[in-house]
């Protein structure tokens, strides 16, 4: 397995945890995942839910960059162990797939998409808040992470090894007909990006709904539903701007999980 270098860079920024938002709405936007999300998660069960699930996905990421072989060994096992509990089947017709359509967490074609949402949106993140990236480092990151798709049951063929892989692949989903946003995704995201406390909306939401909402693509934007216009692109990019200054002005000691120090 390559030496994590750059995963290590992106991962150890506890502001990059924003990506994951959009990358759990494109998630969403395959039907068979967003049913298995919808009937097996505990993203509609309210803020408690949502805490216990972050810090359980912070610590299994951090586990995976900056543990030792044991624990991320560990790590996996246990998500693995997950994923043979996630099939089922679709409710009712979405997109190109009819109600009763099987799905599993198992799914090489499920999987892989997961990891390229994942590959795209960590990167995107680090550079519009924390800093540039170069193209070998860019490469280097899809390299760095391969290993997991496959230790997850991906196929060792289908994991990108360099940017210009994922973007291709990434790409050939987009034109396929895979994606089309149901009512599963629609209320993942409605969780995602409004989570409550006593029927309460947290503080910060608004920032992250449109930091989330305004760096999807616009054709998968629009599948949501979701109203995008010049004034929120202005707000998106003023948000932005304040969060890089903001991390220019944070010390190492607050702006990089403990793991990565």
């Amino acid at each position: 397995m390559p030496e994590p270098v750059v995963a290590r860079k992106l991962n150890g920024e506890r502001l990059v945890v924003l990506s994951w938002s959009r990358a759990i709405l494109l998630q969403m936007a395959h039907p068979l995942i967003a049913a298995g999300v919808a009937q097996h998660s505990t993203f509609r069960g309210g803020a408690a839910a949502a805490a216990r699930r972050s810090h359980h996905t912070i610590g299994a990421m951090l586990s995976l960059t900056f543990g030792a072989d044991g624990a991320r060994d560990d790590t996996l096992a246990r998500i693995k162990d997950i994923h043979r509990r996630v099939n089922g089947t679709l409710a009712e017709s979405v997109g190109r797939y009819p109600a009763g359509t099987r799905y599993s967490a198992e799914d090489r074609e499920l999987l892989q998409w997961v990891h390229a949402t994942l590959l795209e949106s960590i990167p995107d993140m680090y550079q519009r808040l924390v800093g540039h990236l170069t193209g070998d480092e860019l490469d280097a990151f899809c390299r760095e992470s391969a290993p997991t798709l496959i230790a997850l049951g991906g196929a060792p063929d289908g994991a990108p090894r360099t940017w210009r892989e994922l973007r291709d692949y990434m790409d050939d989903v987009y034109r396929s007909g895979a994606l089309a946003v149901g009512q599963d995704a629609r209320g993942v995201a409605g969780a995602v990006l409004t989570p409550r406390i006593a029927g309460l909306p947290l503080p910060g939401g608004s920032i992250h709904r449109l930091i989330t909402i305004g760096l999807l693509p616009s054709a998968i934007r629009e599948a949501y539903g979701f109203e995008w216009s010049a004034g929120r692109e202005r707000r998106l990019g003023r948000a932005l701007r304040a969060l890089r200054v903001a991390r220019r002005m944070m010390p190492d000691a607050l702006a990089r999980w403990r793991a990565a120090r």
